[in-house]
C-alpha cells in the first residue's frame, strides 16, 4: 500500500517561543522526530506533503478571526517553515509537495485528496501540531474519505494537554488509527 506522511502546520507562528499562536515547549519537543520521520519518508519515496495554514492579515471573514490571534498570516515570518524542517524542505524541494490549507483540515477546500488518489495512496501518516485541532481535523477527513490513517504520538504537539491526550484517544477510539 502506497503512504504519505502528512506534516502539519510545523510553522514559526505554531512551534517558535515568540509565535503568534504556539504550542510553545512541546511544538518545539517534537522537532528532532517530526524531522526524522520526514526525512525517512523522502528516503522511502513516500509522498510527503507540507500542509500548511495561510490566513490573509485583518480578514473579518475568516472564522478563525474570532477564535484565535493573528497567525500564519501570507508573506510573513510567522509562515515559514520552523527550525530543521525548513532546510529539509530546501533540501528536498522536488520530494515535497507543499500547499496551502486555510481551514484546520488539510482536505478542506484543497486538492489533497486528489494528489493523494492520484498516487494510490491508502495510509496516511500524520505528524505537526495542533494535536487537537488541525492534525485532529485531518483524521477525521481522512477517515471519512476511508483511508488508512497512523499518528506518530512523539511528532504532534499542542498548547493544551488534555486537548491533546483526548485527541490521542479519539484517533484509536472512534477513527479506528494507529497511534504509534
Amino acid at each position: 500500500m502506497n503512504r504519505a506522511l502528512i506534516v502539519i502546520d510545523y510553522t514559526v507562528d505554531f512551534v517558535a517561543e515568540e509565535g503568534a499562536l504556539t504550542c510553545g515547549k512541546p511544538g518545539r519537543d517534537i522537532e528532532d522526530s517530526l524531522v526524522s520521520l520526514t526525512e525517512q519518508s523522502i528516503q522511502n519515496e513516500d509522498y510527503v506533503v507540507l500542509a500548511v495554514d495561510v490566513h490573509e492579515e485583518n480578514n473579518p471573514y475568516h472564522p478563525e478571526t474570532d477564535l484565535f490571534p493573528p497567525h500564519n498570516i501570507r508573506g510573513t515570518k510567522g509562515r515559514s517553515l520552523y527550525g530543521e524542517l525548513l532546510h529539509l524542505f530546501d533540501a528536498n524541494r522536488s520530494a515535497i509537495y507543499f500547499m496551502d490549507k486555510t481551514r484546520y483540515s488539510a482536505f478542506h477546500g484543497t486538492d489533497l485528496d486528489v494528489k493523494l488518489r492520484e498516487r494510490e495512496i491508502g495510509e496516511i501518516q500524520l505528524v505537526g501540531v495542533c494535536t487537537d485541532i488541525c492534525v485532529l481535523h485531518t483524521a477525521i477527513d481522512a477517515y471519512n474519505l476511508g483511508y488508512q490513517i497512523v499518528v506518530h504520538k512523539e511528532a504532534v504537539a499542542s498548547f493544551n494537554q488534555p486537548g491533546h491526550e483526548w485527541a490521542l484517544n479519539h484517533f484509536e477510539q472512534v477513527l479506528g488509527a494507529k497511534v504509534v
